[in-house]
């Protein structure tokens, strides 16, 4: 699907520094971006569940502890 991207000069400036450091183009910087921006917001959606699932299983420990 195609998609017009418009970014404040800038950001444009910037992106086109990297590319050129990086000898690729701005479009490839985006896609890479994207991907991991995706894949962090992923992996904190898993540590968050991760984390609920222990705050819930071990309460009771974790009231212990605090008020100890």
């Amino acid at each position: 699907m195609a998609m017009t991207l418009r970014l404040p000069p800038e950001l444009d400036e910037k992106l086109e520094a990297l590319a050129a450091a990086r000898g690729t183009s701005k479009h490839a910087l985006v896609l890479e971006g994207t991907r991991m921006l995706i894949e962090l917001d992923t992996k904190t959606d898993t540590a968050v569940a991760i984390a609920s699932g222990v705050r819930s299983r071990y309460a009771e420990l974790l009231k212990r502890l605090e008020d100890a």
